[in-house]
C-alpha cells in the first residue's frame, strides 16, 4: 500500500531532526532546471507570477537565487515542510525503522520536484501549479508534470501492492492522469468531516490535521492495508461506515 500527501507552501529554513541518510529525488534534473529558470525573475516579477505578497516574493527570490550555493544544503523532504499536515506527521520522534517503512510507503508531491520520498534531499522554494515557464515549454507546471508522473507514479503504487491511500489536497489529482491512475491501482481516499446543522462537513484545518495524523498512524503502526485504516481514531474523529465506501472512508466527528 502507498500513501500519497501533498507539499506544504510553508517549509523550514533549516532542518536538525536526524535521519538514517539523504537520498536524490528521481525528478532532481527538472527540479534543478525550473530552479535555475526561476533564479532569473526579479522579486517583483516572482510577486506576480506566485501570487504572493512583496515579502514572500522577496524571500523567494533569495531561495532561487541561492538554490545552487554550496552552504544551501539540502533537508530531508518530509521534514522540510511546515504546514498542519507536516506538523502532525511530527517525523521529530520517528526511529529509523520509522523512517524506512515511510522510504517505501509515503510520496509526497510537488510541483517543483514532482514527486518525493521522505528523505529525499529538497532546499526550500515556492511554487505554484498553475505557473508557466518558457523553460517548460510554456505549460502549467500541471501539465508539465502530467506525462512524466503519471506511469511512474503507477509503477511505484504496483511495487507496492497496488493500492493508494490518497491523503493530498484535491488539486495534486492534476499532476497525474488520474483517470489512467485509477484504471490502473485502486485508490482510497479517506475524508475527514464534521456534524454541523444536521449535515456532513468539511473543515478544512481539521481535514489537514486528520490527514497529518493518519500518516503518522500509516508509519508508526506498519499500516499495509485500507481494512486496518478503519481503527484510525483522532480527537473524536472515528471511522463511520454507514457514510463510507470501498473508495471513500469517512471519519466523522
Amino acid at each position: 500500500m502507498l500513501t500519497f500527501i501533498s507539499c506544504a507552501k510553508t517549509m523550514a529554513a533549516r532542518c536538525t531532526i536526524r535521519v538514517p541518510e539523504l537520498t536524490v529525488s528521481a525528478f532532481m534534473d527538472e527540479a534543478l532546471r525550473s530552479a535555475l529558470e526561476l533564479s532569473h525573475y526579479t522579486a517583483s516579477e516572482l510577486e506576480g507570477l506566485l501570487q504572493v505578497n512583496a515579502k514572500i516574493a522577496a524571500e523567494n527570490c533569495l531561495r532561487y537565487r541561492d538554490f545552487c550555493s554550496e552552504h544551501n544544503k539540502p533537508m530531508p523532504a518530509l521534514c522540510a515542510y511546515t504546514g498542519a499536515v507536516f506538523k502532525r506527521i511530527h517525523p521529530a520522534d520517528f526511529t529509523a525503522e520509522d523512517f524506512s517503512f515511510a522510504q517505501r510507503h509515503l510520496r509526497i508531491t510537488s510541483f517543483l520536484y514532482g514527486l518525493l520520498r521522505p528523505l529525499d534531499g529538497i532546499k526550500p522554494y515556492r511554487l505554484e501549479g498553475d505557473v508557466c515557464l518558457p523553460g517548460n515549454g510554456g505549460e502549467s507546471m500541471f501539465d508539465y508534470w502530467k506525462p512524466l508522473l503519471t506511469e511512474y507514479f503507477i509503477r511505484e503504487i504496483k511495487e507496492q501492492g497496488g493500492i493508494l491511500v490518497n491523503l493530498a489536497s484535491g488539486e495534486m489529482k492534476d499532476l497525474f492522469d488520474w483517470e489512467k491512475v485509477e484504471q490502473e491501482v485502486r485508490v482510497v481516499t479517506p475524508d475527514f468531516r464534521v456534524w454541523k446543522g444536521g449535515q456532513l462537513k468539511t473543515v478544512v484545518i481539521y481535514a489537514k490535521m486528520c490527514r497529518g495524523e493518519m500518516v503518522r498512524y500509516i508509519i508508526r503502526n506498519r499500516i499495509d492495508t485500507p481494512e486496518e485504516l478503519k481503527a484510525f481514531a483522532w480527537e473524536g474523529f472515528s471511522f463511520d461506515e454507514s457514510h463510507s465506501s470501498d473508495g471513500r472512508l469517512q471519519f466523522v466527528l
